[in-house]
């Protein structure tokens, strides 16, 4: 249960897709804003300007937040780990200087 909890809750996304969601995300808000401010403006209203903005952000946290496929195309390939051979007899302390 909990290994099935951590594998749905663990979101792998590479260093391209961070920069990808860094892009939409900028230019996104940008966007939204003016356009919110705008439609705002031209209506006289407060709360459209608001309920836009609102809207809209809810809309591009559903784009960027969830670990989509497209945010992983360049996987990090991770070197192997290395094995520490270990003499029988010795001793696998560090010296410390007195």
């Amino acid at each position: 249960m909990q290994e099935h909890l951590q594998s749905l809750l663990e979101a792998r996304i590479d260093f391209e897709g961070q920069r990808l969601v860094g892009q939409i995300v900028q230019l996104s808000l940008v966007a939204i804003t003016i356009i919110s401010f705008l439609l705002g403006f031209a209506l006289q209203s407060l709360r459209v300007t608001f309920v836009t903005f609102g809207l809209s952000t809810a809309v591009l946290a559903v784009v960027v937040l969830p670990p989509w496929p497209m945010y992983n195309r360049h996987p990090v390939q991770f070197l192997p780990p290395k094995e520490n051979k270990v003499k029988e007899g010795s001793r696998d302390t560090l010296a410390v200087p007195s």
